[in-house]
């Protein structure tokens, strides 16, 4: 018999069940019993489905919260890993860059964004310089400071600088020429001395010099008047530089001692920031003055007088207000021409042997000049290579401003994130970095600072160490470093408010690994032995190198296997003929019409297969696991991939992939105008996009430097087939080729030479740019000394295209007296900003052939 269940009892129906058979009135009472528990479960069974329904509420009330207050927490924590540093200890140490430990380049003319100016490697530094305006030029006061287009100069720019102790400069202004040499000289304990020669030349014109010394919120300065109203010296104390004293001599004659007349002026205030320092200048200028020339004749004269500070203000960089800080300025006014001497001495000197002036700071710079004459012939060796001597200046000169454009900054970048409302502050650091122009971009820029680090590395390795290594100190902890370093205020005054913030999706080409190619070698990895200073750095480089080239792997996949996208291109399809793409530092080079996550960027999957090669040798140098690294070389470096993703049939080249159509053109938008409104009081109708044709996924038919890319970084194979059609495309003058240079799109693109937008001039649509014919250069000296069927034609290229870029570069620069950004395909002029001696100065590689 079965067992019952739920508690019911089976009651008898047979004869068979008499064992069990109970009496009528004891049955009744039982059933009575059975039914009154039964009624009192069942009442029990409506409150129970009740509880358990209040249960499953709080459960999910509690699991809402829970889940509410970590979706709270993960976005607290998302939003602060913008602003959070790479937790593996810095490269550069905290005090790296102090007197103490690196004395040599602890001063430095590392104010590239003024013609003239010095200041320690500090977080609050003591800074000189220099600011001149002419005198009885009438109304105009022409105050020279910031290097500035604008001020129209013939020429200026360092003729000779070794990137560490002495440096030679020549501006030249309308009607006279200034020279400043700077040497400075070992001793103490506060990077030693230093002491600026001024020589003013051509006969006339009636200048005055203005030096100041300047505290940025640390240190005290205290002036010393001489002679009624001469300032002869400026004492003053810093805690990065102890105790100094800076001297102003009186000019003279030519190199002799004979005391040229002159009148002085001088002032004591504060300032509110470097980069309010010519305002403070401008706003105390007086004409009071009277200025007797040896003649007798008297005129009066401009000269700082006296200057009000305003009241200050909440900054924008810092989280309290800024502090008043002391600027002390010493104004010499006398006829050219004449010399005149500036001296820095530090109070823990103790043995001066002498005065580094007069005749000890003449027999100084000659010693200097002959130094760097020496060492660059050895390291270039122009000489032997047949260059004339007015060539080879010419490349002392590009070779001296690339050093000269060494900046040092400290401060924060504005950053933001998806995860972040409103930007944030990054944390406050240093940057050591070259910079790509004074007058234009007198800034970090990550994708160019790879290049610079090409031409530098080879002058001195150790200075290429340190930018590296602080641009790496930079990187948060995604792996992610701001692509443009706006860190202070004389930085930010230069930049438009929309370039500003930095955003953690955009990336930039990772061109500092190029640098780290030529530090390490790129070939016989397997036996090559690293010296031990190299090997160390390397060693602290590589959990940042590690997480960075993560970051690039992970943020910037495409849509398919292998595929890279770049992020960051404009949003606002409307206004661009060919919306921009930043962030792979070829602006307005035509992309897909139509920015999607379709996209596949062949200039990116090239970078990605040239890194992950570089990591590969540097892990394996370093003993440290390649394979992660190895696996994705061989997976990019795979011919069939490349051209799977990238390589067009129909259009014979490697192209990007995207949602694109070649029908768009720039036309004004059609504005109604209201019956009676006057047509003047109407807004200005905008060129607006129209596109003509419906886009659709498929190659961007747009011939140019990103076609190049697997040749310009060498991912091709010698054999490679397609080897052959960018060779022949590269020489052909209606694409690519001219006698100055490769052009940066085909002549016969449709968007060749078209603005992309009312105001936006072509940036990348024809110009010739000297970093990518660097790379096309070298890529053609690569496979001329490589077998393959293509060597010849590459051989010959090489030689070619070589003779055209240094030619013209040499050309523009004794004509114009500058090296410039870009090149005119047409006529090979000079354009764009200038001086641009960033990347443009590569030309001393290619004229010694060092790639």
């Amino acid at each position: 018999m079965g067992r019952q269940r739920h508690g019911r009892r089976i009651v008898p129906n047979s004869s068979k069940d008499v064992g069990d058979f109970t009496p009528h009135g004891k049955e009744d009472k039982k059933k009575d019993f059975t039914n009154s528990i039964l009624h009192r479960k069942e009442k029990k069974k409506k409150p129970d489905i009740a509880k358990i329904f209040i249960n499953i509420s709080i459960g999910l009330c509690i699991f809402s919260l829970v889940w509410f207050f970590y979706a709270m927490y993960m976005r607290s924590y998302l939003a602060k890993r913008i602003v959070t540093l790479h937790p593996s200890p810095k490269i550069i140490d905290e005090n790296g860059t102090s007197a103490a430990v690196c004395p040599e380049r602890f001063w430095g003319s590392y104010r590239p964004q003024v013609y003239f100016g010095m200041k320690t490697r500090s977080p609050r530094p003591i800074v000189t310089g220099m600011m001149w305006l002419r005198q009885f030029g009438g109304l105009d006061i022409n105050l020279r400071h910031n290097c500035e287009q604008g001020d129209h100069l013939p020429s200026y720019g360092w003729l000779m600088h070794d990137g560490t102790s002495f440096g030679i400069q020549e501006i030249r202004d309308v009607d006279f020429t200034l020279t400043t040499e700077f040497v400075k000289r070992a001793g103490g304990d506060h990077g030693g001395d230093w002491t600026w020669r001024i020589t003013a030349k051509q006969q006339a014109p009636v200048i005055s010099l203005l030096f100041y010394v300047a505290a940025d919120g640390q240190g005290s300065l205290q002036p010393h008047i001489e002679e009624k109203n001469r300032l002869g010296s400026v004492t003053g104390s810093s805690e990065e530089l102890g105790q100094f004293k800076l001297t102003f001599r009186k000019p003279s004659a030519g190199g002799n001692t004979i005391e040229k007349f002159a009148s002085y002026n001088h002032l004591t205030t504060v300032s509110l920031g470097l980069d309010k320092l010519t305002e403070v200048v401008k706003n105390s200028l007086s004409g009071r003055f009277v200025y007797s020339s040896p003649s007798g004749e008297k005129r009066h004269y401009i000269a700082v007088d006296s200057y009000k500070p305003p009241s200050p203000q909440q900054p924008k960089q810092r989280g309290e207000e800024r502090k008043e800080s002391d600027f002390v300025v010493h104004q010499v006014t006398v006829q050219t021409p004449f010399q005149i001497e500036v001296l820095f001495e530090s109070a823990s000197f103790k043995e001066r042997p002498n005065q580094l002036a007069g005749d000890v700071l003449t027999e100084e710079l000659e010693k200097k000049k002959y130094a760097f004459d020496e060492k660059f012939e050895k390291v270039f060796g122009l000489q032997k290579k047949g260059y004339t001597p007015s060539q080879i200046k010419f490349s002392k000169a590009a070779l001296s401003n690339m050093l000269g454009g060494l900046g040092y900054f400290n401060g924060q970048s504005a950053v933001q994130s998806k995860f972040n409302e409103y930007p944030l502050l990054y944390p406050e650091g240093p940057l050591f970095t070259a910079v790509p122009s004074r007058s234009f971009f007198p800034r970090g820029f990550l994708w160019d600072e790879g290049f610079h680090q090409l031409l530098v590395n080879k002058w001195d390795p150790d200075i290429t160490k340190e930018s590296i290594g602080h641009w790496l100190d930079l990187m948060n902890v995604e792996g992610w470093i701001p692509r443009e370093q706006i860190l202070d205020d004389e930085a930010r005054s230069k930049v438009p408010a929309e370039f500003i913030i930095q955003r953690n999706e955009n990336a930039n080409p990772p061109t500092l690994f190029l640098a780290l190619q030529k530090l390490i070698g790129s070939s016989g990895l397997e036996t090559k032995q690293l010296d031990k200073k190299t090997k160390d750095f390397l060693k602290r480089l590589f959990p940042r190198l590690q997480t960075w080239f993560e970051w690039y792997n992970t943020t910037q996949l495409g849509p398919v296997a292998n595929s890279y996208r770049w992020r960051g291109r404009d949003k606002d399809t409307d206004l661009f003929l060919n919306p921009k793409t930043l962030t792979s530092g070829l602006d307005d080079y035509p992309r897909a019409s139509h920015p999607s996550q379709d996209e596949r960027h062949v200039d990116l999957y090239c970078w990605m297969t040239l890194i992950s090669r570089i990591m590969t040798d540097i892990a394996k140098l370093l003993g440290e696991p390649y394979e992660i690294y190895e696996r994705t070389y061989m997976s990019l470096s795979d011919s069939s991939v490349l051209e799977e993703l990238h390589w067009s049939e129909q259009l014979k080249a490697f192209a990007d992939y995207g949602n694109h159509t070649q029908s768009v053109i720039l036309q004004r938008e059609k504005v109604y105008i209201p019956p009676g409104q006057p047509r003047h009081q109407l807004p200005t109708a905008r060129l607006v996009r129209s596109v003509r044709k419906a886009p659709k996924l498929q190659y961007v038919n747009a011939f140019g430097y990103i076609s190049l890319f697997p040749f310009l970084l060498q991912v091709l194979q010698p054999d490679s087939p397609k080897l052959e059609h960018i060779l022949k495309d590269i020489h052909d003058e209606q694409k690519l080729w001219t006698p100055f240079g490769l052009r940066s799109l085909s002549k016969s693109d449709p968007l060749y030479m078209k603005r992309n937008t009312e105001h936006d001039a072509p940036y990348w649509r024809g110009p010739i740019w000297i970093n990518i014919n660097y790379l096309a250069i070298r890529a053609l000296h690569y496979y001329a000394n490589v077998d393959g069927p293509y060597k010849e034609t590459a051989a010959s290229l090489y030689q070619e295209l070589r003779t055209n870029v240094v030619q013209n570069i040499y050309t523009q620069y004794t004509e114009t007296g500058y090296v410039w950004e870009q090149y005119n395909d047409s006529s090979g002029k000079g354009q764009g900003s200038h001086p641009f001696t960033g990347w443009s100065a590569l030309c001393v590689l290619i004229m010694a052939e060092d790639y």
